[in-house]
């Protein structure tokens, strides 16, 4: 797997298909109001509330128990992933929420991962080191919690998504027991020593990470993508904060992603992920920074509209892939079949393993694989849309795409070749490929994304974090719940 930064490069990298007819096509959607869970059939809330608590077995099933260290991926041997972890710390909540574990299974896994973060080494060895300066390193091993490999970054944004979770549970667990209190000094801690503006190589902007051998990663975050929330947790410390000229920095190439793009126009980024993200912990509804201010929109509308377009991209499906449509779409970052070439016809259809998939201004990334997460993982965005997409796969391919922790990572239905050099999964004859694998940070948008749109409960309890709403103000963010008084949920 890739850190999130990676994917950005990757997305850029290439150039699959030029979406020359994007300004031409109109939208699909019919503009109105959000489809609520409860106005849904009562067949088709028990199949998303399955699917929900079989995305949450993963978190519980998979982590080391003895460390909360999550796996980057299942099943086989993997390494950790602290993205995952953030996740995970969320999901724990949401199952005590549901009911599927007790409130104190929640604690006691909860406060077994802190500790571990809390008291795992920081230093600048290469190999005898968790993390260091309050950042860690992008993949751990799942038993010793080590530095997985050299090649492995002292990551800012994964660093990031783990902070997500870890402020998530400083927030939820509320009660006045010894517990939970240790939870909530345990969070705090690990949030203030993150040192932000050692991570800035060029200020004001910040690196995308370190490595002891190499030192800074020679790219930063800048522009319009996942490093939202990055920004803004770094904006809210009160020990090693960054300046607000840094989130001006940030959004400052945000002109040149806004365009219209299958019939929509929006603040562009290609993969979905990059729009899930943040939202999966921030609710971005009604709240706006100066940029969003100046275009009358926000970031949770932003995101609906970047789904909107993708499905109409699916549906122009300017490439001809196999099952592309109105309830079959979706782009982001994902496993994918491999790196390979495979003769159709006159032409040859090029593949890709691991990669950013994604619709963008200048190129479209697309090798015919749609990732469940993509649309999944923005249910709270555009429900009227992923509700029938999410039938869709489940009753015409769920045998072969739905399993135990629900949707496994990807399918392509283009690709039949049983004899390709496929990296993952198989190709099955009369389907096409499928991967075998779930991931822990796909699995994540998918499981908080459904809960956000039931109950809000993440985004409720992440309104309460002191850390978070100053972050947000001191982005500049205005109006809406940010102007009221923190409320329990």
């Amino acid at each position: 797997m890739f850190a999130p930064f990676v994917l950005a490069l990757v997305f850029t990298a290439f150039g699959a298909i030029a979406p020359a007819a994007a300004q031409d096509v109109a939208s699909t959607a019919t503009r109105h109001a959000p489809l609520a869970f409860t106005a849904l059939p009562a067949d088709q809330q028990a199949q998303l509330d399955e699917l929900e608590h079989r995305t949450f077995q993963f978190f519980w099933d998979t982590t080391n128990p003895a460390n909360g260290l999550a796996p980057d991926h299942w099943p086989g041997q993997s390494f950790s992933s602290i993205a995952a972890v953030g996740f995970g710390l969320t999901a724990y909540g949401i199952g005590a929420e549901r009911g599927w574990i007790s409130r104190d299974e929640a604690v006691n896994r909860t406060l077994v991962t802190l500790r571990f973060f809390a008291d795992s080494p920081q230093n600048a060895s290469e190999d005898q080191a968790t993390g260091y300066r309050g950042f860690y390193y992008h993949f751990l091993d799942m038993d010793t919690g080590l530095r997985h490999g050299r090649r492995t970054e002292l990551s800012s944004i994964d660093t990031t998504l783990l902070l997500g979770g870890v402020l998530f549970a400083q927030s939820y667990y509320d009660r006045d027991t010894a517990q939970e209190k240790e939870i909530r000094q345990l969070a705090d801690m690990l949030y203030k020593r993150v040192d932000w503006p050692w991570m800035q190589a060029r200020p004001p902007l910040v690196s995308m990470g370190w490595t002891p051998g190499g030192k800074f990663i020679p790219h930063d975050w800048e522009g319009y993508n996942e490093a939202n929330l990055l920004y803004i947790l770094a904006l809210g410390s009160p020990t090693h904060p960054l300046k607000p000229d840094a989130w001006a920095a940030w959004t400052s190439t945000n002109k040149d992603a806004w365009g219209t793009l299958y019939g929509e126009t929006f603040l562009t980024f290609g993969p979905l992920f990059g729009h899930q993200y943040s939202a999966v912990w921030i609710d971005f509804r009604g709240i706006r920074d100066d940029f969003m201010r100046k275009h009358d929109s926000d970031y949770f509308e932003n995101a609906r509209l970047a789904v909107r377009s993708q499905r109409n991209y699916a549906i122009a499906n300017p490439a001809g892939w196999a099952g592309y449509g109105a309830n079959l779409w979706g782009l982001t970052a994902s496993n994918g079949p491999g790196h390979f070439g495979i003769a159709d016809g006159d032409r040859t259809r090029q593949y890709f393993g691991y990669s950013a998939r994604g619709v963008g201004l200048q190129r479209v990334v697309d090798d015919g694989t749609i990732a469940p997460t993509a649309a999944l993982g923005s249910i709270a965005f555009a429900p009227d849309l992923v509700v029938p997409e999410f039938l869709h796969m489940k009753q015409r391919y769920g045998k072969y795409i739905y399993a135990k922790y629900g949707f496994r990572d990807a399918f392509n239905l283009t690709l039949h070749d049983t004899d390709a050099p496929i990296r993952t999964g198989l190709v099955i004859p009369g389907f096409g490929w499928v991967d075998t694998e779930y991931l822990g940070i796909d699995q994540g948008p998918i499981l908080l994304m459904l809960e956000n749109w039931r109950s809000g409960l993440v985004w409720q309890v992440m309104k309460r974090n002191p850390y978070v709403r100053k972050g947000l103000q001191q982005a500049g963010f205005r109006g809406g719940w940010l102007e009221q008084a923190a409320t329990t949920p």
